[in-house]
C-alpha cells in the first residue's frame, strides 16, 4: 500500500491523474515490483477527467514503457464506492480461473471539492495504491461480506459542467446510517452461519469507516452498538442496556432522527470506540474527505499507529457510496514477509513524516485555487504554473492543455518531454 495526499501546492490543486501516476510508480519502486509482473489494474474515483477515457489509460505509460500492454481492468464510478468496487474486483480476479499468476493494483483517488458553503473546509484529494496477490498480510474474509444498494439522491453530479456536487446533507447522513445498519445485519447472519456463533462488535478489533467527517464515523460505531443491543448480543454490558432500553421500540426511520438515541449510544460505545476505531482516523481528520480513498485512508491509519500488534487481528470495513452503494467487510491481518511485512508497509507509508511536511497555506489562495479550476473544467489550450518547489521529487504535474483537449504531464526531477499524451 502506498499513499498520496495533497490540497494545494503553491496554486496548484491536486489531480487525480497526477496523484495516480505518482503513486503507483511509488509503489512499483518503494516494493521493488517489476511492471512485468502485474497484469490487472483498477481504478476507483468518482473525479471524472473525460467522459470516455479512463484514468487507468493514463496509467498505461509506466506500463507500456517496459513492454506490458497485456493488463485488464478500467475504472469504476459510484460516488465514494468506486475503489471498493475496484478492490473487489481485483481479489475476485486473483481467486478465480482468469487469474495468470501476476499481481492485480487498485488505485483509489479523488479530488473533492465544494462550491463554497459549509461543505467546503470538509474537502480533501488522495490517491491509495494497494497490491493484491495471494499470502498477503491482509487478506480477505470474503464469506463475510454484506451489501445494500439502493436508489435515492442524496449526493450526486448531474451537471457535468461542474465538479461540484448537488448535497442533501441530512438525507446523506440518514442514508449512510441506514446502509450501515443493512450491512451489519446481513455480515452479521453470514458470520453466524458459517461460525455457529453471534457475531457483535467485540468479535473484532478495529472497525474502519468511510469517513466524510468524524462526527459521522462516531456515530456509525454508536450506531453498531445499538444494533447489538437491538440484537441482544450478550456483549452488550448491563449498565448499557440500561441507558438504551428507552429506545428499544424506535422504529428504524425515528431512530435515524433521534438525537437522544444518539447521544446515548455514543455515550456507552465511548469506551470501545477510543480502542477499536480512534487508531483509524488519523489521516481523515488531517486531510478532509477524500471519496473513495477515504476508507482506505483509514486503514492506512491503523496500519501506522498499530502495525507492531496488528497480526492476528481482524479489521471490519465499512464502505459507502452516495446513490447508493454500499458494503461491509473484513479482514484477518497477518505478519507477512519482507518486503510485504506490516513493520515495512508502515515505513514506506511513513505517515507521519508525510503529514509533518505538508505546507500552509492562506484560505484566499485556496479559495483562489478553485476558482482558477473552475474556469479551467472542461477547458482546452491552457498552460499551468511551472512553479513546482514544494512538490517531492518524483511526483508528477500537469503542464498542459492543448488545442485538442489532450493533457500533459511532467515529474519533477525529470525533464518536462519525459511524460505525455502518448498517442
Amino acid at each position: 500500500m502506498v499513499v498520496r495526499w495533497s490540497r494545494l501546492t503553491e496554486g496548484r490543486r491536486c489531480g487525480v491523474v497526477e496523484a495516480t501516476l505518482t503513486v503507483v510508480k511509488s509503489l512499483l519502486e518503494n516494493y521493488k515490483i517489476d511492471p512485468k509482473c502485474i497484469g490487472r489494474l483498477e481504478v476507483g474515483s468518482e473525479t471524472v477527467i473525460d467522459k470516455s477515457k479512463s484514468i487507468k489509460t493514463w496509467l498505461m505509460q509506466i506500463f507500456e514503457e517496459c513492454g506490458n500492454t497485456d493488463i485488464e481492468g478500467v475504472d469504476s464510478s459510484n460516488a465514494c464506492y468506486g475503489g471498493t468496487a475496484a478492490l473487489f474486483n481485483c481479489v475476485n480476479w486473483v481467486e478465480s480461473n482468469s487469474w495468470d499468476g501476476r499481481y492485480g493494483l487498485v488505485v483509489c483517488t479523488d479530488s473533492a471539492v465544494y462550491a463554497e458553503g459549509t461543505a467546503r473546509p470538509t474537502g480533501g484529494a488522495a490517491a491509495i495504491a494497494m497490491l493484491i496477490g495471494p499470502n498477503a498480510p491482509v487478506s480477505f474474509e470474503s464469506k463475510y461480506r454484506g451489501s445494500h444498494m439502493a436508489h435515492v439522491y442524496d449526493f450526486y453530479k448531474p451537471d457535468l459542467a461542474s465538479e461540484y456536487p448537488v448535497v442533501d446533507g441530512k438525507l446523506s447522513q440518514t442514508c449512510y446510517l441506514m446502509a450501515l445498519d443493512s450491512c451489519y445485519n446481513v455480515f452479521c447472519k453470514k458470520y453466524e452461519k458459517l461460525e455457529g456463533k453471534q457475531f457483535s462488535i467485540h468479535d473484532a478489533d478495529y472497525f474502519v469507516f468511510h469517513s466524510p467527517y468524524n462526527k459521522l464515523v462516531q456515530k456509525s460505531f454508536a450506531r453498531l452498538y445499538y444494533n447489538d443491543f437491538l440484537r441482544k448480543c450478550s456483549t452488550v454490558e448491563d449498565g448499557s442496556r440500561e441507558k438504551l432500553e428507552p429506545y428499544s421500540g424506535l422504529s428504524s426511520e425515528k431512530s435515524y432522527q433521534s438525537r437522544e438515541l444518539e447521544k446515548a449510544s455514543q455515550q456507552v460505545a465511548k469506551h470501545l470506540y477510543d480502542s477499536k476505531v480512534q487508531p483509524t482516523t488519523l489521516i481523515p481528520k488531517q486531510v478532509g474527505n477524500m471519496y473513495t480513498a477515504s476508507l482506505y485512508a483509514a486503514l492506512a491509519s491503523v496500519m501506522h499507529n498499530k502495525n507492531v500488534t496488528l497480526a492476528g487481528q481482524r479489521i471490519v470495513m465499512f464502505s459507502y457510496g452516495s446513490g447508493l452503494t454500499s458494503t461491509m467487510f473484513s479482514f484477518k491481518i497477518n505478519e507477512g514477509q519482507h518486503p510485504f511485512s506490516l513493520s515495512n508497509i508502515a515505513g514506506i507509508l511513513d505517515v507521519s513524516k508525510k503529514l509533518e511536511s505538508r505546507h500552509v497555506v492562506a484560505p484566499e489562495k485556496f479559495v483562489a485555487a478553485l476558482k482558477l479550476m473552475e474556469h479551467r473544467y472542461g477547458a482546452k489550450d491552457f498552460t499551468t504554473s511551472q512553479d513546482t518547489s514544494l512538490l517531492a521529487p518524483g511526483t508528477y504535474y500537469l503542464t498542459h492543455v492543448d488545442s485538442m483537449y489532450r493533457r500533459f504531464y511532467a515529474v519533477k526531477g525529470q525533464a518536462v518531454t519525459e511524460v505525455s499524451n502518448g498517442h
